[in-house]
């Protein structure tokens, strides 16, 4: 991933992403109790703004400081608190675990993949939850969207896989292929294939 290519991408438009939160952080999410949360690959900050208007506290992590700088002005426009962070998504850790990781749409190749899920699950509390949403390698064949190497694309039962193999004891409570619609640039609609893992830490 090219850092200096996602500043350029941040600084050219005025949002990249939408304003709002995923649908599947919305849907699933919605009824957590607030606690301590840590989003990865936070890009503008649309999930992590979301997450602090309900009362969670923040830390939103990304390498791309472009990014990161709509994001601080969007919450202040909001009068939302969230801690922003530009560092590696692959090293950095929160000085304690958290109540809720949230991984949407970082996509890696494999050896990276794997080091993402581990610390995505180090710093993720005993009782704390494990949320991860990514483009699937469906959509090649058979969607629209997300990166075109397959190596870069995963699902969600490879997801699940590498995360039981991290210390602990993980509770999956989803692991599968969700859907979502797509405008077009000519006006009409496709779908997009995601990988939704939803977890909860036991140990």
């Amino acid at each position: 991933m090219d850092v200096a290519a996602w500043n350029a991408r941040y600084a050219a438009a005025d949002l990249v992403w939408s304003a709002t939160p995923n649908r599947y952080v919305e849907a699933r999410l919605a009824d957590l109790p607030a606690g301590r949360a840590v989003d990865l690959g936070a890009g503008e900050g649309r999930n992590a703004l979301w997450l602090a208007a309900r009362g969670w506290k923040v830390t939103a992590v990304d390498f791309a400081e472009e990014g990161l700088a709509k994001g601080r002005a969007l919450a202040e426009h909001h009068a939302v608190s969230v801690a922003w962070v530009c560092a590696d998504v692959l090293a950095w850790r929160p000085e304690e675990p958290v109540d809720l990781t949230l991984v949407a749409y970082l996509q890696f190749a494999l050896p990276e993949r794997e080091r993402l899920v581990r610390n995505a699950a180090a710093m993720t509390a005993p009782g704390g939850t494990l949320f991860w949403i990514s483009h699937d390698r469906h959509n090649l064949e058979h969607g629209v969207g997300g990166p075109q190497d397959p190596a870069l694309l995963s699902d969600a039962d490879e997801l699940a896989s590498l995360l039981r193999s991290q210390p602990g004891a993980w509770q999956v409570g989803e692991a599968g292929r969700v859907e979502r619609r797509v405008e077009q640039s000519d006006g009409t609609w496709a779908t997009a294939y995601d990988s939704l893992l939803v977890a909860r830490r036991d140990g």
